[in-house]
């Protein structure tokens, strides 16, 4: 009896593996032009901590693509991607980029990265004076 039930909890759990949740990618090639233009060093901070889920260039770890992580995962991206995508930054209107800098200046102190992509990522933590430079970045940018 034991071994018929974890025979289908097995074959279920391997069934869940092909539900997936699609993540938006560039209808077109990626247009560099559109991307944000910030200073080098900006750019670096953006790249290591935030643009695994606000641009295409995402790293999926191997567990996001195993199921019920590969939901959470995924979902993240494509919630991160849709609220803001650096590599179409030109795209948005001015008012879009507006909300944008004021969200970065709320959330990069305390909600951003996210605490649970920190756990997996140590090499994404900011310091407190990164975050800094961030929030000026973005701060300076609000009209």
């Amino acid at each position: 009896m034991l071994k018929i039930l974890f025979g289908w909890v097995v074959g279920a759990l391997l069934l869940l593996q092909f539900i997936q949740i699609d993540i938006p990618v560039p209808s077109t090639p990626i247009d560099k032009n559109n991307e944000v233009k910030v200073s080098d060093e900006i750019m670096g901070m953006l790249k290591t901590s935030c643009y695994d889920c606000h641009s295409y260039e995402t790293k999926i770890p191997w567990y996001g693509h195993v199921f019920p992580f590969s939901m959470e995962v995924k979902s993240h991206i494509k919630k991160g991607r849709e609220w803001l995508n650096f590599q179409e930054w030109d795209k948005y209107s001015d008012e879009k980029k507006q909300k944008i800098y004021k969200g970065i200046v709320q959330t990069i102190d305390h909600k951003m990265p996210l605490p649970m992509y920190l756990e997996m990522h140590e090499d994404a933590q900011l310091t407190q004076i990164q975050r800094d430079e961030i929030k000026n970045w973005a701060q300076s940018n609000i009209k």
